[in-house]
């Protein structure tokens, strides 16, 4: 590996590295969070919601930006984004500045994830490329992992504003190594951004999220309730209408039509729901009603963690020789039934075996679908295509996630108590077995003629989908 690659790799590794910590690094800081900011719950999703409410909206057209732009420069931006946000983040006086923040920040996000990973894809040779990626993904991996550790660190010593502040770090040294770094000179014409998809999603997104969370106050009988719902759903509506027309749409609808991937995106967009709802009630549970502290409640859920970074690239390499579709079927009905055992949780509560039975079994159901889930979804189109195809999954993914913890309070009620908590981890257990349905009833284990297989280090990362883009192109991530 010369010099110029071990700096790429660096700089994408530490790229990657801050966006996959904050998304696993806040979660354990939610209750001190509500506790000095107040709000409660509605907090809570906002500062959840914030984040990939920009980041689910604005990931497709991220790519473009970063072909028109340049990957280094659109990274830089990314980047001082990033920082700015997190500084304003730690300084936030009120929740409202707070959730402005972490919008400003799920936007920088999506300026870092496409573009990271391709520094590597464009300057690592056919050979070479795919342990530099091994090794990508096993350092971004551990991101979350040491997030909930080290969130509940900071909090429990410190203060939950550290939690954001910490990021400076990386992107101060990735800074620096990125200033070492041009972008090459491009001469082939370049494809025109969807800006009128990218505004209809955004305030689609936008008026549907912040009315499932405002109603838990005023009710649906509230104009400032179902105004900004109705308003987004018709955003939301105009937006397929002219994906349907545009002459270079951010969404092709076309692909839709294969049989795989159609299908598997009502699967990704049930499981990934409950994933989000799974993973962001467990460590509020046991902080608020169990007595946990942040740094415990962070341990608890290390387990489907490691799991997922074990056992994704064995079941990724099984998919590839016996077909997706038995996995995406018992997967996610074994995820499912991991928080089905957390219906035995009560007052109080015994962590060992109440909580945490459900959370291995979870992980393993986790570690059986994600890189089956991807192969299926990507094999599904022609390798031309392959990049906003698998930026189309990777958006279905967030704002499913988006979606479902805006609506947690339908289903919380007022009060997160023990019941509350088995409410939702019904929900869960329900979102996690109709996603096997749809994928045994729906998914073939034919690919698209011409597919190549997905290779078992590119699918380790749970979020995160690395596809062959074509000759010269190398890989392409969402």
């Amino acid at each position: 590996m010369s010099r110029h690659e071990r700096i790429v790799l660096l700089v994408a590794i530490l790229s990657s590295f801050v966006a996959f910590l904050d998304g696993s690094i806040v979660n354990v800081a939610l209750p001190a969070i509500a506790r000095e900011l107040g709000g409660g719950i509605t907090t809570q999703q906002w500062v959840l919601d914030g984040y990939l409410l920009t980041l689910g909206s604005l990931i497709m057209v991220a790519g473009s930006l970063s072909d028109i732009f340049g990957r280094v420069r659109i990274l830089r931006t990314g980047l001082i984004l990033f920082g700015i946000a997190s500084l304003l983040c730690a300084a936030a006086p009120t929740g409202a500045v707070l959730v402005a923040a972490r919008l400003l920040q799920g936007a920088a996000a999506a300026l870092l994830v496409p573009s990271s990973l391709a520094l590597i894809t464009s300057t690592f040779e056919k050979g070479p490329r795919a342990g530099a990626i091994g090794t990508w993904t096993g350092w971004t991996g551990t991101a979350f992992v040491a997030g909930p550790l080290l969130g509940g660190l900071l909090v429990d010593t410190v203060s939950w504003r550290l939690v954001f502040a910490i990021n400076v770090i990386p992107i101060a040294t990735t800074l620096v190594l990125l200033a070492r770094l041009h972008d090459p000179v491009r001469t082939e014409a370049r494809t025109p951004i969807d800006f009128p998809g990218a505004v209809l999603v955004a305030f689609g997104l936008a008026g549907t999220v912040f009315a499932l969370i405002f109603q838990a106050g005023p009710g649906w009988a509230d104009p400032m309730v179902y105004l900004p719902f109705a308003l987004g759903l018709l955003c939301l509506a105009a937006f397929i209408r002219r994906e349907s027309r545009a002459k270079d749409p951010m969404m092709p609808l076309h692909l839709f039509r294969e049989r795989n991937f159609g299908i598997g995106n009502l699967a990704t967009a049930a499981f990934y729901a409950g994933i989000s709802l799974g993973t962001f009630i467990i460590p509020v549970f046991l902080q608020e009603a169990a007595g946990f502290t942040a740094f415990a409640a962070g341990l608890a859920t290390i387990p489907l963690t490691l799991m997922s970074l074990l056992l994704s690239a064995l079941f990724g390499t099984l998919a590839g020789k016996y077909g997706p579709r038995l996995f995406m079927s018992v997967g996610p009905v074994l995820a499912g039934t991991g928080f089905a055992l957390m219906l035995f949780a009560e007052d109080p509560l015994d962590y060992w075996w109440q909580i945490l039975p459900g959370v291995v079994v979870f992980g393993l159901g986790l570690a059986v679908t994600v890189a089956p889930l991807t192969a299926a979804i990507l094999g599904a189109i022609d390798p031309a295509q392959s990049g906003i195809a698998s930026a189309i999954n990777n958006a279905v993914s967030r704002v499913a996630g988006l979606l479902a913890i805006a609506a947690v309070g339908l289903v919380t009620g007022p009060v997160l108590d023990t019941a509350a908590f088995h409410r939702v981890v019904l929900v869960t257990a329900g979102l996690m077995v109709v996603s096997g349905i749809v994928s045994a009833l729906g998914i073939s284990n034919k690919l698209h003629v011409g597919a190549p297989p997905i290779p078992p280090e590119a699918t380790a990362a749970c979020h995160d989908r690395i596809v062959p883009d074509g000759p010269g192109r190398g890989l392409q991530p969402t």
